[in-house]
């Protein structure tokens, strides 16, 4: 049966906005703790994320060979299957091998940001007297130069620079989700 009173069933919508807001600002404290103790702890923080690819890895291979079995031929199914055993094979290299993962992780980490820097210095000297592009080359210069902080300061760069940058990375998710989630609150009371 509808309801004669048309605000009834908005102050029933603002209770669950309420009740979602509140679970998302649950969220973003949780973000905002674990991306400080990650900035504190960058070593621990890095080697669960080697840890965390370890097992990506694995499950990866895991899909691989499973979907090698799907049809498509002999050639398809020997491709899946080396594939796979690669994906396996390095999963158990990072779980076996933490310390040495997150090295390798540190410099193909650190190669992505360099080409980051690249392609946003390309971009720059396409775009530039455009409206904007000025930005492009500030964000290539310190993309270049936190690519090579990582890369000329490897091996020993190994032991803060994935779990800072995933520390930072958790600590501004966490922001930016509890402002949203206040901005919703401030809304559903207004």
């Amino acid at each position: 049966m509808a309801s004669t009173n048309p605000t009834q069933g908005l102050s029933g919508a603002a209770s669950v906005v309420k009740k979602a807001s509140g679970l998302y600002i649950g969220m973003a404290v949780v973000f905002i703790i674990l991306g400080i103790l990650a900035i504190v702890e960058p070593t621990v923080a890095g080697l669960a994320v080697t840890i965390l690819v370890g097992w990506l890895l694995i499950f990866g291979g895991a899909a691989h060979l499973v979907a090698a079995f799907s049809g498509g031929g002999a050639g398809r199914v020997i491709w899946q299957v080396l594939i796979g055993i690669v994906f396996i094979a390095g999963g158990i290299y990072y779980l076996t091998h933490p310390l040495l993962g997150l090295g390798t992780l540190t410099l193909l980490l650190a190669v992505i940001i360099l080409m980051a820097a690249l392609f946003e210095l390309i971009a720059y000297f396409g775009s530039r007297g455009a409206a904007g592009s000025g930005w492009l080359l500030m964000n290539a210069i310190i993309t270049l130069f936190l690519g090579g902080l990582i890369w000329f300061h490897w091996p020993s760069s190994t032991v803060w620079a994935i779990g800072t940058l995933v520390g930072v990375n958790l600590l501004m998710t966490g922001i930016s989700r509890l402002m949203l989630g206040l901005a919703a609150r401030k809304l559903v009371s207004a």
